[in-house]
């Protein structure tokens, strides 16, 4: 160490102290999914007055439009941020909103209903399962897929 001065030795000190304050950031690492801002979007939408060509313009095309009724549109706002040091840095739902308008025969906003994070626990989700007939192999299928199986798995290349 006696090619150090000691005049370099408080450089030595400050030069690992700026580094790790380059690798900190102030704003928090945020992951969005769907559209910003749903919540204030919402209140620009006036009920009986707004139509399906102003949402496209204020909001976009809707993610969902509902399997019974054309005239219900679906919009989604999803933000998930790490967490602190109790949640040793997973990922925790910051946001999650969603946006439900239905419209009438004429195009016209008649409801809109906005789900938040707090909503969830109260909505009521079916228990039913759909069963998937297509991906269910006869007999047949499935002794030709484990012959298909070991015959390539013994190959070589």
């Amino acid at each position: 160490m006696r090619f150090i001065r000691r005049k370099h030795i408080k450089t030595l000190y400050i030069i690992p102290f700026i580094i790790l304050l380059n690798s900190c950031s102030l704003k928090e690492p945020n992951k969005p999914h769907g559209i910003n801002f749903l919540e204030n979007r919402e209140k620009v939408l006036e009920i009986g007055k707004t139509n399906k060509n102003d949402v496209i313009k204020l909001i976009g095309n809707p993610h969902t439009v509902s399997l019974h009724d054309q005239n219900t549109w679906i919009y989604f706002e999803r933000t998930i941020t790490r967490g602190k040091l109790i949640k040793l840095g997973q990922n925790v739902l910051k946001e999650n909103n969603v946006l439900e308008l239905k419209f009438d025969k004429y195009g016209i906003l008649e409801n809109k209903k906005i789900l938040t994070k707090e909503d969830m626990n109260t909505v009521k989700y079916s228990e039913k399962e759909t069963e998937n007939n297509i991906s269910q192999q006869s007999f047949i299928g499935k002794f030709l897929s484990s012959v298909k199986q070991k015959m390539y798995g013994k190959r070589k290349f």
